[in-house]
C-alpha cells in the first residue's frame, strides 16, 4: 500500500473524531458497572484474590522489570517519548509525515482526555494490598498508564504496520510485535505492583484502543484516489535557461506499438523481491516491457551495466540502490545520453532527496518516469592510490571518511543512516588535518580542518544543508572545511547549520554564504576546479563508498553530463525560487539576462 503522505484528512475523515465522546461515555458506563452491578459478580469478584496472590509472590527479576516498566509508562516518560517521536517524523521525512505526527500526538492526548473525564466520574479505590508505587489521587478506573501505553506504543506500531513498507516482512512484523508488547507488559505490571484491579487495566486497554481506531479513521485512512501530480523539482525556469529536455513522459506500450528496452541495476539487499517486482510493474506500465536486470556485488558495484550498455543500447538505465549504486552506474552514463532513473532504497539516498525524490522507492520511480530528463553534473575526482571516477553527490575527506568507512555493513542494514550517527561519535576527536586547497588554479591556501567535503548537492539526512549553495546543474562544485576547535564551536557549527532548516532560511542570499561563518569553525568555497593536498595520508570516500587514504583529492565539475528522469514540473511559486549560478557572479546559462531560478528547486 503507498502512502499519500502529502494529502491532507478530509473533512468528513476529521469528523470520526465525534466519537471521542461516545466513547467517554462507553468508558463511564462500564466504570460504573463495574463498581456498581459487576462488583459482586464473577470475574470481578475475583480480583481481588487475584491481587494478594500476585503480592504474595512478588520478588527475583520481576520487581525492578516491573518497576522499569512503570517508568516508561509515567507521565512524564509518555509526554517526552510523544514529544520525540513526533519531533523525529518531521525532522527525518522533511514535513511529509505531518499526518502522522498529528496522529500520534492525537491519540495521546485524547486517551488523556478521556481517561480524566471518566475518573471524574467512576470512583474505584485501589486495591488492598501493598503498593509498590505512590497511588495518584484519580480513580483506579481505568489505568491511565496502560491507556498512555497503547496510545503511544500502539499508536507507533499503527504507523509501522501501515506507514512502512519493505522486503524484511518479518522485521517489520517484528517492530509491530514489540510495540503491541509494550502495553501488554505494563498491564500485567500495574496488576502485579499492586496499583490496579484487573479490570482496570482492561479498561486502560480499551480506552486506548477505542481512540486508537478514532484517530486512524480520521487521520490515516483515506480512500484511494488518482496519486497527484509530484511535486515540482524544474520549478517555472526560462527555457533558455534550463539544462532540461522536452521529451515526453514514457507511455504504456499498447500505446506507441513497441516495446522499449531498459536495464535495470538491482543492490541484492536494498532492492528485495517485493520492490523488484513493483519496479518490474511500473516500468511496464511506462513502456519498459523488454527489461534486462543485473545484480551488483562487492567486485562490481555497478552490476554488468557496462556490459549491457554495449550490447543493448538501452533507452533507460534503473537504478535500485543506494548512492554508491548510483555513483558507479553515473560513472559509467555521463555523455552517454543514457537517462537515469533512480530507485532509491539505500543507506541514505542523498542524490535522491536533493532531487527531491519521493522518499517512497517505488514512488520514486513511478514520479520520475510521469515527468521529464533534465541534465546535472557530475564531479570527476582524481587521487592518489585510486585513479579517476566520478560522483553525483559527495566526496570528502577526514571526520566525514572516517565516519563511513567505520560504519557497519550490518549495522547499516538495521538502523539505515543512523548508523552513520553510532561511527560519527567515535570519531569525534580525531586529530586536524593540515592541508592545502587551490581553486580554479589560484592561489595556494594553508588550511586545517577536521574535515572536507566538496559537494555537487548540499543537504544530508534530515535535510541538513552542509552546502546551502550547492546545486547539481550550477557547473560548480561547492567546498566545504569543517575546523571547529571545541564543544564551542562544534555547537556553533551545529546553530549555523540548524538555522538553514528554518522557514525563510532555505535559500542562499546574494552571494551565497562563502567565506567563514560560526566562528571560524565553518569556511566555504566554490568553483570548477578543486586541488587538495594533505600534509598526511587522510581517509577519503565518494558518495558513501570508502576509496582509501591518500594525500590528494582532486575533483572538477563536469556539467550536464548526466542525464536524469525526474518527476513533472508545476508552475514554481513565491518562496521556492533561490538564486543561481548566475546570481553568484559564476557562470551562467548563455542566453540568460537576469538571474534565472534553481532548474532543481533548493
Amino acid at each position: 500500500m503507498r502512502s499519500e503522505r502529502s494529502r491532507p484528512a478530509e473533512p468528513g475523515r476529521l469528523s470520526a473524531l465525534g466519537l471521542l465522546p461516545l466513547q467517554t461515555l462507553l468508558m463511564v458506563g462500564v466504570g460504573l458497572m463495574v463498581t456498581g452491578p459487576l462488583a459482586d459478580q464473577w470475574p470481578v469478584s475475583a480480583e481481588d484474590a487475584i491481587n494478594r496472590a500476585l503480592a504474595a509472590h512478588r520478588g527475583g527479576p520481576a520487581t525492578p522489570f516491573s518497576d522499569w516498566l512503570s517508568l516508561l509508562a509515567g507521565t512524564q516518560s509518555i509526554i517526552a517519548l510523544t514529544v520525540l517521536a513526533v519531533a523525529a517524523m518531521l525532522a527525518f521525512s522533511r514535513g511529509r509525515w505531518l499526518r502522522e505526527a498529528v496522529f500520534l500526538a492525537g491519540a495521546v492526548a485524547a486517551q488523556s482526555a478521556v481517561f480524566l473525564l471518566v475518573t471524574m466520574v467512576v470512583e474505584r479505590s485501589r486495591p488492598h494490598v501493598p503498593h509498590l508505587d505512590a497511588a495518584p489521587p484519580t480513580s483506579s478506573f481505568p489505568s491511565g498508564h496502560v491507556g498512555a501505553s497503547v496510545a503511544l506504543f500502539g499508536g507507533l506500531a499503527v504507523l509501522a504496520a501501515l506507514r512502512t513498507r519493505g522486503e524484511r516482512r518479518w522485521l517489520r512484523h517484528a517492530l509491530v510485535t514489540a510495540l503491541v508488547l509494550v502495553p501488554l507488559l505494563v498491564a500485567f505490571s500495574r496488576v502485579y505492583r499492586g496499583m490496579h484491579h484487573p479490570s482496570d487495566v482492561v479498561g486502560g486497554l480499551l480506552n486506548g484502543a477505542c481512540t486508537l481506531l478514532v484517530m486512524t479513521h480520521a487521520l490515516l485512512l483515506l480512500p484511494d484516489r488518482p496519486r497527484p501530480p509530484a511535486r515540482a523539482l524544474l520549478g517555472a525556469v526560462p527555457a533558455a535557461c534550463l539544462p532540461t529536455e522536452s521529451l515526453p513522459a514514457a507511455r504504456p506500450a499498447s500505446h506507441d506499438g513497441a516495446a522499449r528496452r531498459a536495464v535495470v541495476v538491482r543492490h541484492p539487499h536494498g532492492c528485495g523481491a517485493e520492490l523488484a517486482e513493483q519496479v518490474r510493474d511500473i516500468l511496464r506500465h511506462h513502456g519498459y516491457a523488454d527489461q534486462t536486470w543485473t545484480a551488483t556485488s562487492a567486485e562490481h558495484a555497478a552490476g554488468g551495466l557496462g556490459e549491457r550498455i554495449a550490447e543493448e543500447d538501452p533507452a533507460l538505465v534503473v537504478v535500485c540502490g543506494g548512492d554508491g549504486t548510483v555513483r558507479a552506474c553515473a560513472d559509467l552514463l555521463a555523455d552517454t545520453g543514457i537517462p537515469l532513473a533512480v530507485v532509491p532504497c539505500g543507506t541514505g539516498n542523498l542524490l535522491a532527496r536533493n532531487l527531491r525524490l519521493p522518499a517512497d522507492p517505488a514512488d520514486a520511480l513511478e514520479a520520475a518516469l510521469s515527468g521529464q530528463t533534465a541534465r546535472i553534473d557530475v564531479g570527476r575526482v582524481r587521487a592518489d592510490g585510486f585513479g579517476s571516477g566520478r560522483f553525483t553527490v559527495m566526496a570528502g575527506a577526514g571526520f566525514d571518511a572516517a565516519m563511513v568507512g567505520d560504519a557497519s555493513e550490518r549495522v547499516k542494514q538495521r538502523l539505515g543512516w543512523a548508523a552513520y550517527v553510532l561511527s560519527a561519535a567515535r570519531h569525534l576527536g580525531d586529530p586536524r588535518m593540515r592541508l592545502s586547497i587551490r581553486l580554479d588554479g589560484g592561489p595556494v591556501r594553508e588550511r586545517r580542518a577536521r574535515m572536507v567535503v566538496i559537494g555537487n548537492v548540499g543537504s544530508l539526512q534530515g535535510g541538513l544543508p552542509l552546502l546551502p549553495d550547492a546545486r547539481p546543474d550550477s557547473g560548480r562544485l561547492d567546498v566545504v572545511l569543517l575546523d571547529p576547535g571545541g564543544v564551542r564551536d562544534w555547537l556553533a557549527a551545529a546553530k549555523h547549520l540548524g538555522a538553514r532548516m528554518l522557514p525563510g532560511r532555505a535559500e542562499p542570499g546574494p552571494g551565497g554564504t562563502y567565506g567563514t561563518v560560526a566562528g571560524g569553525a565553518l569556511e566555504y568555497f566554490s568553483a570548477v576546479r578543486i586541488d587538495i593536498r594533505f600534509a598526511r595520508p587522510q581517509p577519503r570516500e565518494l558518495d558513501g563508498d570508502v576509496i582509501g587514504a591518500g594525500t590528494r583529492l582532486n575533483a572538477e565539475v563536469e556539467p550536464g553530463a548526466l542525464r536524469i528522469w525526474l518527476p513533472p514540473r508545476t508552475p514554481s511559486t513565491p518562496g521556492e525560487q533561490g538564486h543561481s549560478a548566475a546570481a553568484r557572479g559564476t557562470a551562467g546559462d548563455a542566453g540568460c539576462s537576469e538571474p534565472a531560478p534553481h532548474a532543481l528547486g533548493g
